[in-house]
């Protein structure tokens, strides 16, 4: 999926992303359920910029997970502490149980598929500590995107510019981004193109997946940057 972007996700994601506010907000409702959470694991980390965060600003031992073997790799050094692990968020087992397992910026939209929501929530809960959480921002429900939607943007960092075209298609429950990029550096210019497909799920249908999942979950619609935030507990 990153296959192209891996090593220019943070000098896109930082011309726009605010990853401090997002980390205390995290830190804060963790430490609002239980002040003594302590260790959390990170799914679908991509470059692992909130897990530094959470790990550095707010004191949380943090591990990480990603299907993109670049992605775990640059995580791993910004976060030498934590452990990162490459696999699918459908399917994984790690020997550690965590305070809160948290997938974020909306990763979640990449299973693309209910049966596999609910395999990923399932997964969630079995490396969750008994009074723990998990904390999912969603990707957005079906009716809320528009296809032919074009977006646009540009970061440069270390004296790498990178633009970024992104046009908007819709086929039945999933979400199809193509992103164009014109990459300028000391060493030229190139092009490069990427294909990213999300799943469609309503409200309805995440918290039956959660629930299907042996998990009792509840949905705030602001969440960390406007698409919505479940945060859940093992049900009883």
């Amino acid at each position: 999926m990153f296959t192209e972007s891996a090593e220019l996700y943070d000098v896109i994601y930082s011309s726009f992303k605010d990853y401090p506010a997002e980390s205390a907000q995290i830190a804060q409702l963790l430490r609002s359920i239980d002040p003594s959470y302590h260790r959390l694991l990170d799914v679908g980390c991509g470059t692992g910029e909130h897990a530094y965060l959470l790990a550095n600003r707010h004191g949380f031992a943090v591990d990480g997970l990603d299907i993109d073997p670049e992605f775990v790799r640059i995580a791993q050094t910004k976060n030498p502490a934590g452990r990162f692990f490459e696999a699918d968020m459908s399917d994984f087992s790690l020997s550690t149980l965590y305070d809160a397992v948290l997938c974020l910026f909306s990763s979640i939209g990449y299973v693309k598929t209910l049966d596999r929501l609910e395999r990923t929530l399932a997964c969630f809960r079995t490396h969750l500590e008994h009074q723990g959480r998990v904390v999912v921002e969603p990707w957005f429900p079906p009716g809320k995107m528009q296809p032919g939607h074009h977006s646009e943007r540009i970061g440069e960092r270390a004296g790498v510019r990178v633009r970024r075209v992104g046009t908007t298609e819709l086929d039945g429950r999933v979400s199809r981004l193509r992103f164009e990029y014109t990459i300028e550096s000391d060493r030229g210019v190139r092009h490069a193109t990427e294909t990213h497909e999300l799943g469609l799920f309503t409200v309805d249908e995440m918290l039956a997946a959660f629930a299907a999942a042996g998990l009792v979950a509840e949905y705030e619609s602001a969440g960390l940057a406007g698409r919505g935030l479940y945060v859940a507990r093992v049900a009883a």
